[in-house]
């Protein structure tokens, strides 16, 4: 059987780099590495690989994988989607561009999107190895989440195939639609969790700044990140008490807005993927106290 041609766009940056390292040393793949910046083209040579141009890598590709950040997919994509054959997959590895309806049209292509679980909080993993591999795909296993925004179930399933071939070792691959991936990326994860995770490590610096030793803040923080995980998830069995519940519910009110769930609207999803494809914050609204009143001034 010949390998399947796959047009590798982005091959030299962090993603392309983890594709390359699953998929090139399989025979089953023929891989075609696009990559135009410095960084990247010297990723690719100290693994002792040539870069191609993207006619060379695309006119015959049955598979174009865009491994890009999502500001540049849509112009990249402009470039790649006319010059692949009729009946190709265009693999993406989020859910922005789709969902923004950057790829061109072509109704005669797949269009799939795979993006990873990454490993688990509550996994237990033996080796210090899958221990210190926080992204999944090289030492840890972990989960992903699969959609196809147009296509056949061929389409599909060489798509999941790849994907848990390039983000290895995977547990299972939970099947979505594209809208279902962008409330979990970014409305869930990003815009919510990494919020709110990032105001927990401003936390930790406020204590310091109030004098606590940063050793003892760390071990603090850290233990108590773990603990309230495991009970507001239901993995152990016992309550968070009284007191916590209250002074919880204290911190709720001083720093959660009561509407913050309006980030999970489909208006509100589709202005958080225009920001991602963008790379541009959209222009914040003065508040009433932020707006000055003005002085008239004195007669003449």
């Amino acid at each position: 059987m010949n390998p399947i041609k796959i047009a590798l766009i982005g091959a030299g940056g962090k993603m392309g780099s983890r594709i390359l390292d699953h998929l090139g040393p399989n025979p089953a793949y023929s891989l075609r590495c696009v990559e135009t910046g410095p960084a990247g083209l010297g990723n690719l040579e100290r693994r002792g690989i040539l870069a191609v141009s993207l006619a060379a890598a695309v006119d015959d590709a049955e598979v174009a994988i865009l491994a890009l950040p999502d500001r540049r997919l849509g112009e990249v994509a402009a470039a790649v989607v006319p010059r692949l054959p009729s009946g190709s997959l265009v693999i993406t590895l989020d859910p922005a561009a789709i969902f923004a309806g950057e790829l061109p049209a072509r109704p005669d292509l797949g269009y799939f999107v795979s993006h990873p679980c990454h490993p688990s909080v509550f996994d237990h993993f033996e080796s210090q190895l899958e221990r210190d591999d926080f992204f999944g795909g090289t030492h840890a296993s972990h989960a992903i989440v699969c959609a196809l925004e147009q296509g056949t179930e061929d389409h599909y399933n060489l798509g999941e195939m790849l994907a848990r071939n390039f983000y290895a070792p995977v547990t299972r691959a939970h099947r979505l639609t594209v809208a279902q991936m962008a409330v979990l990326e970014p409305a869930m994860a990003e815009t919510c969790g990494i919020a709110l995770i990032m105001l927990l490590r401003e936390a930790l610096e406020e204590a310091v700044r109030c004098g606590v030793p940063r050793a003892a803040a760390e071990d603090f923080m850290y233990g108590h990140i773990k603990v309230p995980l495991g009970i507001a998830f239901e993995r152990v069995n016992f309550p968070f008490s009284d007191g916590a519940k209250l002074v919880a519910e204290y911190g709720r009110r001083q720093i959660i807005q009561p509407d913050w769930k309006k980030v999970f609207s489909p208006a509100s999803i589709a202005e958080q993927v225009q920001i991602i494809v963008s790379g541009a914050l959209p222009p914040v609204s003065p508040t009433p106290a932020d707006i000055t009143p003005a002085v008239p001034s004195s007669a003449s």
